[in-house]
């Protein structure tokens, strides 16, 4: 199975985001143009676009984006509630149709300020159902004629797309309780996991299969997929120095801010728990940062030389994960620096990383 390697765009309009420090252009097309456009010339064959009420239209930054590059992939992040079922699979299918089929999806049923625009937030088991239920309208309206579908959640009547991709938009989906799993198992095309251990994601990956297999999954079978923060730099020492470094920073702008990011979320709870088993484990995931503020993505990091990240990120692959989506800031300096060291220069066995720095 080929890998994907993707990047990370910040669409945020205060600059800064997880320490970048570019001080103009956030939330201006030129500054995420030139980001996507650095993208594609190092090697990423697209970037995640992040989403929330807080930040510009990501459906629209991913079009305006696509518009502007040649071979990049945007992965849209995209709710439903914010989006009808019928009326994101019409605007996907056009994005799609346009740039020559590359847009990427990210299902995202996280919290978010929902009522701000209209939306209502239920229970977790209502929550996943009804993303779920999106997720296979969106399936069928981008594949089938006349559909019509009564469901708890969403209701279509007779409705065909004037535009039906040809190949439809990967569908990618995080989420780590029980209830998002079981949508993964039978909705997702990706998986996507946040940076836990390798045990951790080897139980996980087996579990999913297993849950797919109970469960009648009646698409391809599933693909998975890593979300990290990655350190590089010219020597192991220089990594790590700078690492220990940023989190130190992080530690004196909030000294104990790891309970603020506890929540109902699963995901980020597993990773805030990591620290408690010390603070690198494998042979280069620092779980540090999640004690000072690190959220999400950010919460754990793999840092070292080029070759022990494309080691670690190896080790990743060995145990089915095939789609990359990694970041750090500078943006703008990290997204040539890591493609140039990580990707300029694949071994030739599929999802094998070779470095121009062994470490």
């Amino acid at each position: 199975m080929s890998s994907t390697y993707l990047w990370y765009i910040p669409n945020t309009v205060e600059p800064g985001h997880r320490g970048d420090d570019a001080v103009a252009g956030y939330g201006t097309l030129e500054h995420s143009v030139d980001l996507a456009r650095t993208a594609e010339q190092h090697g990423w064959q697209g970037a995640l676009i992040g989403t929330g009420w807080g930040r510009p239209d990501t459906f629209t930054v991913a079009t305006a984006i696509a518009a502007r590059t040649t071979t990049f992939r945007p992965l849209a992040a995209i709710r439903p509630g914010y989006w009808q079922p019928a009326h994101f699979a019409s605007s996907a299918a056009t994005l799609d149709h346009l740039s020559g089929g590359r847009l990427l999806v990210n299902i995202v049923s996280g919290q978010d300020n929902l009522a701000a625009y209209g939306d209502a937030e239920g229970d977790q088991p209502q929550r996943y159902a009804r993303t779920k239920e999106f997720m296979r309208i969106v399936r069928r309206l981008w594949t089938e004629e006349d559909v019509t579908v009564r469901g708890s959640h969403f209701e279509v009547r007779g409705s065909t797309l004037p535009l039906r991709p040809a190949t439809p938009p990967r569908l990618y989906f995080g989420g780590a309780s029980a209830a998002a799993e079981r949508v993964s198992a039978t909705e997702a095309d990706v998986q996507l996991f946040w940076g836990e251990p390798l045990d951790g994601i080897a139980a996980r990956v087996d579990r999913l299969r297993r849950l797919s297999s109970d469960l009648d999954r009646d698409l391809a079978p599933l693909e998975f997929g890593l979300r990290i923060t990655t350190l590089i730099r010219d020597t192991r020492e220089q990594a790590w120095h700078d690492a220990e470094a940023r989190v130190a920073a992080m530690a004196r702008r909030s000294p104990a801010p790891q309970e603020q990011l506890r929540g109902p979320a699963v995901g980020q709870q597993r990773l805030l728990d990591l620290a408690g088993r010390g603070d690198v484990l494998d042979t280069c995931l620092y779980t540090a940062p999640g004690r000072y503020g690190g959220g999400g993505a950010g919460t754990t990091w793999l840092a070292g030389s080029a070759g022990d990240v494309a080691a670690a990120l190896d080790a990743y692959a060995a145990l089915g994960i095939s789609h990359f989506v990694l970041s750090d800031t500078p943006y703008r300096t990290e997204t040539a620096r890591v493609g140039d060291a990580l990707l300029a220069t694949k071994a030739p066995g599929p999802g094998v990383l070779s470095s121009r720095s062994p470490g």
